[in-house]
């Protein structure tokens, strides 16, 4: 019986330990998947960001399809633009005041030069923008959610985008206990909120809500 009992005892004190190391384990190897994840989830935001943002420069505004954003992508180009200062006499308005030494109007010229392809300056020789608003998670066959908009803003009408995954997708295999907690984030070092997002319906904003420990030298 004593050794039954010594037997029973050993056993526990495995069980125990394994549930010790697991525990404080578990959300050291969570945090490493996750970390890993939200780089390539990232990255693929900021590509969005990228395509959305010359969008508007050439359009006027954010489109909420990334069919569209593609179609865009593969047709539009961008104006290579030189601006001189120049000036000249208004004529009638030197008869008007009786001036007789000119009066002169300064002025802009903008000449463009030449036109480069959308395609080829934010993505080279690449095609990754094709495949952009899917999330880069392995065994997860989800898109990231693109809408768009308008707000007024102090009397002027803005356009807005805003570009999302839920967490829950992002981590759909790991822990649910420590995905619910990771979706409660607040920190200067974290992600915060319940999702990855670039941009905002609802403010002026194309910036992402990652902290800086995800973005390259160049992007900070």
């Amino acid at each position: 019986m004593k050794l039954v009992i010594q037997i029973v005892l050993w056993l526990v004190i495995v069980a125990l330990g394994y549930m010790l190391y697991s525990s404080i384990n578990a959300p050291v190897k969570f945090n490493e998947v996750k970390i890993a994840r939200y780089k390539k989830v990232i990255k693929n935001l900021k590509d969005i960001k990228a395509a959305e943002q010359a969008h508007q420069e050439i359009t006027g505004g954010f489109t909420g399809s990334f069919d569209s954003l593609v179609r865009f992508i593969d047709t539009a180009q961008f104006a290579i633009v030189e601006r001189r200062d120049t000036s000249y006499t208004d004529v009638e308005k030197n008869k008007a005041f009786g001036l007789t030494e000119g009066y002169y109007i300064e002025d802009v010229i903008l000449d463009t030069l030449n036109y480069v392809p959308v395609r080829d300056s934010l993505f080279g020789e690449t095609d990754r923008y094709k495949t952009m608003m899917k999330v880069p998670v392995e065994g997860v066959e989800a898109n990231f959610e693109l809408k768009s908009g308008m707000i007024e803003k102090t009397g002027t009408m803005y356009s807005v985008f805003e570009a999302k995954v839920d967490k829950r997708v992002i981590l759909a295999d790991q822990d649910k206990d420590l995905v619910n907690q990771e979706r409660q984030t607040v920190s200067v070092d974290g992600v915060n909120g319940p999702s990855i997002k670039v941009g905002a319906l609802n403010d002026v904003d194309t910036s992402g809500n990652w902290p800086k420990l995800y973005d390259t030298q160049e992007d900070q």
